[in-house]
């Protein structure tokens, strides 16, 4: 067993959450098959590396891409996050949003929560300023939630998407704005979570390299790598 294999109880947790197979129709060992995906992601090596104790390459490969394509990556991680969340719930989760390339080879925008663990993941396009994509980011707020967030994020439209949903925002204001709106350094300090956050995700060297030079891959595997993450996290917790 490899040490990128998932554990018993991460396969307890995803085993019921993977799509049916169809009627009649056998499907080679799910578990397998995503040990050889997680291999590929964390050692960052090209699939045609994979070692054969996890089947054919191609079967693997087939199995991550048609699977994004299915929309099965984005269902998983709002799954498993929804598990250990609930496992963890606290009254006033803190948001902590952030816009950093993070040392890795492209902008990754990500949401985290309170402990660091991604609740939102976006791959812009290279053309897209950062704040046209604050709209999917940021429409899941609620009250008792203090956003954090770098200068990128500091507009009027921005500040009123928080506080219309009853959320509070602090981000330091640009050196150009009239009229400066309040700002902790005290709790932006807790911004550092992001930074851990993508300190782990160097962990991960398919991502760390930016292997995938197609978008919706590399997406994927962040999204994988965010998995990963929330598993451990709620396996510690359980």
């Amino acid at each position: 067993m490899s040490r990128y294999d998932l554990t018993d109880f991460e396969w307890r947790v995803i085993a019921p959450l993977l799509p049916n197979k169809p009627r009649g129709v056998p499907r080679v060992d799910d578990r397998r098959v995503l040990n050889g995906i997680f291999w590929v992601l964390r050692s960052g090596a090209p699939w045609r590396d994979l070692p054969d104790r996890y089947g054919p390459r191609t079967t693997c490969y087939n199995r991550f891409v048609r699977w994004r394509k299915a929309g099965v990556w984005d269902r998983l991680m709002n799954a498993i996050r929804a598990h250990q969340q609930a496992a963890t719930a606290k009254r006033g989760v803190q948001i902590i949003v952030s816009v950093s390339r993070g040392g890795l080879t492209t902008k990754i925008h990500v949401v985290v929560d309170a402990q660091g663990l991604p609740v939102r993941l976006a791959l812009p396009a290279g053309q897209t300023h950062d704040g046209q994509i604050v709209d999917s980011l940021l429409d899941h707020l609620g009250p008792r939630t203090i956003v954090l967030a770098d200068k990128a994020y500091d507009a009027d439209r921005i500040r009123e998407l928080i506080q219309d949903q009853g959320a509070t925002p602090n981000i330091p204001p640009k050196s150009n704005r009239r009229w400066k709106p309040c700002f902790s350094k005290r709790l932006y300090r807790e911004r550092n979570l992001i930074e851990r956050f993508f300190s782990k995700l160097k962990h991960f060297r398919r991502v760390a390299t930016r292997y995938d030079k197609l978008a919706a891959n590399f997406l994927a595997m962040v999204q994988l790598a965010s998995m990963r993450l929330w598993l451990r996290a709620y396996e510690s917790t359980a």
